[in-house]
């Protein structure tokens, strides 16, 4: 303890924190002086740096662009967390377009969502910011907001969320959009819409609607070993991407649907999309007038989606094929070639793009040229044929709800040995009324009739063929003898 004596008097203490505070005073302005401000400012931040306490959190941000190109990490994370939504959270987001059918619901900004994997905490903020001001000269203005994720964690485990949270987030999210996904049915269009005003110019693009083909496996009346076939080879085509890779190959697969009109060519694209989920592309070739145009097609699609090619026999006339006396064709003004298909099929051009399969479809597999059917461009030819037993079956378990036995059945299954008609045809008196019993006899009465012709046909040819040969046989007759006896005294006279 301090007796009162040692005590320094108020007067002494006031004068020593005066000269210290002028001593304080004059250091700072002769620093001021002396030292620049560049270097000032950096002993400043040192000196925080060493007495500033140090944070045990790591903050990663996830802005929504990189560039002028979207940030994959930001897209999976806006899905991702849409399924970590919790009773807490205080403000949600919530959309809807006319091509959706489900409500969209996503954070606000400034909320918050806690995550836990594998037993360590990650705490996420939405953030939007006003966007900085760029340059009044630019001719594309910016964002009026800037958006970004804050991902806070401890930092010893900074590996293990660069290395397996984030790709774990990115797998998931693709997970989610596929099974929330709305299959898009693409198209050529040169058109485009300004405040209602269509506007042309030159060149094509393509334009999107939701597909809504109800078209599956399941109602496809198809041969159950034919269907199975196709399901097997897109199954396996969609598990391959390291064995194209390994191979060489580009990851991509070729279809060549061929029979007679209203077989179901078209129902068999649709449940393929609806049963890989895929994007279909429907390819005109009658609109796409040169090669360049073609490429820029092909560049344009998306990854695991369907291009079709329909009616590949008629749909255009390539240059370079030949007439039926091996003339080639000549056309000046058009200027895709078969050469530029081929290439677009399998050849440098094929590979912009993976998990892609191109579909031709035809009504006359003999008119193709044969450089479109070699395997490598079309892998797989399907035969969709007229219908069988068993393709009516599921038409009539599909549309009257027929499972078990029906009366007509065996007369059904005897007329259709005999005769040709079409899953179309069927299923177009099968619409004809909602009892089973009206609709089955009126098949059964097509069947009939349709018999009936065949046979009449058939008896027509067997008319027209045996009129042939009596024509044939009579000219025959009428034609004059040659005089073979003359003939041969002429020759026995010259030996003489």
């Amino acid at each position: 303890m301090f007796s009162t004596k040692e005590m320094p008097s108020p007067s002494s203490l006031f004068s020593a924190y005066a000269s210290m505070t002028a001593s304080i005073v004059l250091f700072r302005s002769m620093a001021n002086e002396l030292i620049p401000h560049p270097v000032r400012g950096y002993l400043l931040s040192t000196f925080r740096y060493f007495f500033k306490p140090r944070s045990q959190v790591l903050t990663l941000v996830v802005d929504e662009l990189d560039g002028i190109l979207r940030n994959q990490v930001y897209d999976a994370a806006e899905t991702y967390l849409c399924t970590k939504i919790s009773p807490d959270t205080d403000r949600l987001k919530v959309c809807k377009t006319p091509k959706e059918k489900k409500l969209t619901i996503k954070l606000e900004k400034g909320e918050k969502i806690v995550d836990n994997y594998e037993g360590v905490e990650l705490r996420w903020r939405f953030v939007c910011a006003e966007a900085e001001k760029n340059n009044p000269h630019d001719h594309f203005p910016s964002r009026s907001e800037k958006r970004f994720f804050e991902l806070g964690f401890h930092k010893k485990h900074k590996d293990m969320v660069l290395n397996s949270y984030l790709p774990f987030i990115v797998d998931r999210a693709k997970t989610v959009r596929e099974e929330h996904r709305v299959l898009k049915m693409h198209t050529l269009s040169n058109s485009q819409s300004y405040g209602g005003i269509v506007r042309y110019w030159e060149g094509i693009k393509w334009d999107s609607i939701n597909l809504e083909h109800p078209s599956t496996f399941d109602t496809l009346a198809m041969e159950p070993d034919l269907k199975n076939a196709v399901i097997e080879d897109l199954n396996r085509f969609v598990k391959r991407k390291k064995f194209y890779k390994r191979v060489g190959r580009a990851w991509k697969r070729g279809y060549l649907l061929y029979g007679p009109p209203g077989t179901g060519k078209s129902s068999l694209v649709a449940a393929m999309a609806n049963h890989l989920k895929f994007d279909v592309y429907d390819l005109q070739l009658a609109n796409v007038m040169h090669d360049s145009d073609l490429r820029k097609l092909l560049l344009a699609t998306g990854n695991r989606s369907i291009l079709v090619i329909e009616d590949i026999d008629c749909t255009v006339d390539l240059p370079d094929r030949r007439h039926g006396d091996g003339r080639k064709q000549h056309d000046h003004h058009l200027q895709l070639t078969l050469s530029g298909l081929l290439n677009f099929i399998d050849g440098l051009w094929s590979s912009c793009g993976d998990e892609r399969i191109i579909v031709f479809t035809t009504n006359h597999k003999e008119k193709l040229d044969p450089a479109l059917l070699r395997p490598g461009r079309m892998d797989m030819h399907i035969h969709m044929s007229y219908c069988t037993f068993h393709g009516f079956k599921m038409l009539a378990s599909n549309y009257l709800e027929i499972d078990g036995y029906h009366q007509l059945y065996e007369e059904i299954e005897e007329l259709m040995k005999n005769t040709e008609a079409t899953p179309a045809q069927v299923a177009e008196e099968l619409m004809k009324s909602e009892d089973a019993d009206i609709a089955l006899e009126g098949l059964v009465k097509l069947l009939k009739r349709k018999n009936f012709e065949a046979e009449d046909q058939v008896d027509e040819a067997e008319n027209r063929i045996v009129t042939q040969r009596a024509a044939k046989r009579q000219k025959i007759e009428k034609k004059p003898k040659r005089p073979v006896r003359a003939t041969r005294r002429k020759i026995t006279k010259r030996r003489y």
